[in-house]
């Protein structure tokens, strides 16, 4: 029995869109969706026909975070799912720094490890209806693919405070005046918009596009580094301190019922 693909792949002229295919998991991120993520966009950068990427999610969301019952399943595991989120952490930063241009197209759900693939892209659209928050400590988790790193850099110290320290989840129109949204639209124009956005960037793609790119990113983040892997530890600390298996179970079970 052949799986779908956890990636789906198609190009339109000079756009290439990346669509997480868990749709009945609300693709939530696991290791074949990771390593088909960073396949795709290594073969994306290698093809010299593609100029703008766009990222986006099949079913009812664009990406509802890790999958919980993979980390249950590397709960008595040494360090749990830190070499997992180490992997997460990598792709995530292969979006932000890739040489192509990146478009989000956010609806549904982007929260936890989807708020993190959304804030690695350089331009954000998102439907109306979508909802957008890092969650991490509703379930007992720290993040660990650079959510404390670059969400108040994206949104502003004091949004990312209350998104981080409260766990909520908020309609993408609450951030539409932070400046990191570039559209907030209704969810039926959702992927024109980001297509268009893309279609923008192809246009401008080149050395000097791609350069700047690289600029924007080395002035922006030099300390980046740093804190990612300070995020790793804390992560791998937390989840071997406390007792985060029993916080998922209990979350997962009052979904189920």
């Amino acid at each position: 029995m052949n799986l779908p693909a956890p990636v789906l792949v198609t190009r339109t002229g000079s756009i290439r869109t990346l669509t997480l295919n868990r749709p009945h998991h609300r693709n939530a991120l696991d290791p074949e969706l990771i390593d088909a993520l960073a396949a795709a966009v290594t073969e994306a950068e290698q093809d010299p026909h593609t100029r703008c990427l766009v990222l986006a999610g099949a079913g009812k969301s664009f990406c509802a975070g890790a999958d919980l019952r993979y980390f249950l399943s590397l709960a008595d595991t040494p360090g749990g799912p830190t070499q997992f989120l180490r992997r997460v952490s990598a792709v995530v930063t292969r979006l932000e720094t890739s040489r192509l241009p990146v478009v989000a197209a956010l609806h549904g759900h982007a929260v936890a490890g989807g708020l993190e693939l959304a804030l690695a892209c350089d331009v954000v659209v998102a439907a109306d209806t979508t909802l957008i928050g890092d969650g991490h400590i509703r379930n007992n988790l720290l993040p660990a693919a650079g959510s404390s790193v670059r969400l108040p850099r994206k949104i502003g110290d004091s949004t990312a405070r209350w998104l981080a320290l409260t766990g909520q989840l908020v309609p993408a129109q609450r951030l539409a005046t932070t400046g990191w949204l570039h559209a907030v639209v209704p969810a039926e124009e959702v992927q024109a918009c980001a297509r268009a956005a893309a279609m923008e960037l192809a246009e401008a793609g080149g050395p000097a596009q791609t350069a700047f790119k690289a600029l924007l990113h080395t002035l922006t983040t030099m300390d980046e580094s740093q804190g990612l892997a300070r995020e790793l530890a804390d992560f791998e600390q937390h989840w071997n301190t406390n007792d985060v298996p029993a916080s998922l179970t209990a979350f997962l079970q009052r979904r189920s019922a």
